[in-house]
């Protein structure tokens, strides 16, 4: 029989979706299954980005310049400078979904054994994109403790070796939901320069802070452009995850002519989803000052019912839409699976994400879950009351102190 590639065999399952086979059984006998695992928002697409998918004209769906149109870079570039990111149209280029951009820059600035420090938990398909090119991850761990803060630059200066290439961040931070401060960023723009690195910010959450707290993009950063890139991406903020549209960022022009060949090479981005991103770029700013108001709502109810369980300890995030939370279970995965074949609450359960595969390091995050606050309160208190329910009952449920992390609001 032929070999399936060891870069194929090295490649890790989705944390987000290898539950699925025993959600479908689940729903199978009948229960209905809350989804807290994924992070597709129910929130409505705006009406001018679906209206111009329904008025799409042309007898061709053609092929797009590989970097992306022009006139929506153009848009885009409009956008960024409102924010007070100073960039001009041919600083952006647009990919499938900012998995494509992500990836499009790693094979730009890093070869096979190179290393990428990347502070965990993290979003677990970087995992994927990471092994896919062979790239070493070498991890800096943030505790459930801080609340997911940055841990100390001096933590960062250990790993680093003559093949680090770069620092990777998510901010707002998925799975935790942590925004980093001006001070935090500030710490990885000295070390950055220190030893010449690049840092490469996954920036799609941007929208999404909450309680006056501001986001700060690395192109923000003074004096940091040839070392910084944003990853960004529609699927989140217009809550258009199927349009499959991202963007890669950046001032240097090495760089992006280097990511240029990769974009030739898969031809263009998707003209439709191109269409209905250019046309969201007109949408009004009422639309997100009620998405956050919604989110704010999900997140207080989410955070205060999961806090009230006995056992259960979960920090209170400042942006995205996710959060970590600290079971008083043995095995977080074990524990996923046995909500969806054998528990129900008024036949309902829950699929979560269990956080261990937000790791890179082994044994780390056992007893945690991810949860998406995606879905309306109503059912987020029923999943409240299924997880409740659940622990009381856990065959693997173990004995803890409850701590109230430090200097993190939980109610």
């Amino acid at each position: 029989m032929p070999k399936i590639s060891v870069r194929g065999l090295r490649m890790p399952e989705s944390p987000i979706r290898k539950l699925v086979p025993f959600a479908e059984n689940a729903k199978k006998r009948g229960a209905e299954v809350i989804h807290l695992n994924i992070g597709q928002p129910d929130i409505k697409t705006p009406d001018v980005a679906l209206k111009a998918i329904r008025n799409f004209k042309p007898d061709v769906v053609a092929y797009s310049h590989s970097a992306g149109d022009k006139s929506y870079r153009e848009g885009l570039a409009k956008y960024y400078q409102k924010l007070g990111i100073h960039v001009d149209h041919t600083n952006i280029l647009i990919t499938t979904g900012g998995s494509e951009a992500l990836m499009m820059t790693l094979n730009s600035v890093m070869d096979e054994g190179d290393e990428v420090i990347i502070p965990e938990p993290f979003y677990a398909n970087y995992n994927g994109f990471l092994a896919s090119a062979g790239i070493i991850v070498k991890p800096i761990t943030s505790s459930i403790e801080s609340g997911f803060s940055l841990p100390p630059i001096s933590e960062f200066e250990k790993l680093i070796t003559p093949k680090t290439k770069a620092i990777l961040i998510c901010n707002p931070g998925n799975p935790t939901g942590y925004l980093y401060t001006q001070d935090e960023l500030n710490s990885l723009k000295e070390i950055v320069l220190k030893h010449d690195l690049f840092l490469i910010s996954d920036e799609v959450y941007r929208e999404f802070t909450y309680d006056g707290k501001k986001h700060i993009s690395v192109l923000e950063l003074e004096d940091l452009d040839q070392n910084t890139v944003l990853i960004d991406s529609v699927s989140k903020r217009y809550s258009m995850c199927g349009a499959r549209v991202g963007f890669m960022v950046t001032k240097n022009r090495e760089l992006l002519d280097t990511a240029l060949k990769f974009a030739q090479a898969r031809l263009s981005p998707p003209t439709i989803g191109q269409v209905a991103g250019e046309a969201a770029l007109n949408t009004p700013d009422s639309y997100f000052s009620e998405v956050i108001e919604e989110y704010v709502e999900r997140r207080n109810v989410l955070i205060e019912g999961l806090n009230k369980i006995d056992g259960v300890i979960c920090p209170k995030p400042t942006g995205a839409f996710y959060c970590i939370a600290q079971l008083p279970v043995d095995d977080a995965d074990k524990f996923a699976q046995w909500l969806l074949e054998e528990y129900s609450w008024n036949n309902k359960t829950i699929m979560v994400a269990p956080a261990q595969g937000f790791y890179s390091t082994p044994e780390i995050g056992k007893q945690q879950i991810r949860i998406a606050y995606v879905l309306n309160t109503t059912d987020l208190k029923d999943a409240i009351k299924v997880l409740d329910g659940a622990l009381k009952v856990y065959p693997g449920k173990v004995n803890t102190n409850k701590k109230t992390p430090h200097n993190i609001n939980t109610y």
